[in-house]
């Protein structure tokens, strides 16, 4: 609890919203607090956010969900409904990485994800379960190469040098999924910026 109250006071130090959540039940009640009735929600490729089971919830609230993980989508739907996030009044995904410095790191294959929560929805709302805390940007990249990388990789079934003996390897493979990164180091001026800490692991 001492690492999660470090890193919310650093986060409110950087002028973010940060608050924390003992569960991911408490987590999905804070959302659904956040997000009003009625909302367009972006939603970032996060498998945190899918585990809280939220966006069956926005959706009966009236909130049109922009998912482009949803299954029986061909490539030009997924394409148009990533283009929307960035457009959206409220855009809900994690991070790969949370400092205790209070710096919120993503890493993108497609650019969406990283693209919408630096600019665009009205609201940006980051989830990230205890799991992802790490001292300082190097063990920030650390964990992204070591953990969160491979495991995704793994996940979405590509032959990397990761996925098969577990080290980044900085690899050229077209089926890389580490193209752009992401430091959020304030929050951003136009942005109602939002972390939510949670007292679980959840995601990669």
């Amino acid at each position: 609890m001492q690492e999660i109250t470090e890193a919310i006071e650093a986060l409110r130090g950087r002028s973010f919203t940060a608050e924390y959540a003992p569960d991911r039940e408490k987590a999905k009640e804070r959302i659904l607090e956040w997000v009003p009735p009625g909302a367009t929600v972006g939603v970032g490729g996060s498998v945190t956010v899918r585990d809280l089971g939220v966006l069956e919830e926005l959706a009966s609230r009236g909130c049109r969900v922009l998912d482009h993980w949803r299954e029986g989508l061909q490539p030009e739907e997924i394409a148009e409904i990533r283009r929307g996030q960035l457009l959206s009044d409220v855009f809900l995904t994690s991070a790969n990485a949370l400092t205790l410095e209070g710096e919120v790191v993503l890493v993108d294959g497609v650019g969406n994800r990283v693209a919408a929560t630096a600019f665009g929805p009205r609201q940006v709302i980051v989830v990230v379960g205890k799991n992802k805390l790490v001292k300082d940007l190097s063990a920030a990249w650390q964990r992204i190469r070591e953990r969160a990388a491979p495991e995704n990789a793994r996940r979405l079934g590509r032959r990397l040098p990761c996925t098969q003996g577990g080290l980044c390897k900085d690899c050229r493979s077209p089926q890389r999924i580490c193209r752009i990164y992401l430091v959020v180091a304030f929050k951003p001026a136009q942005s109602d910026f939002r972390v939510l800490i949670v007292g679980e692991d959840l995601g990669y």
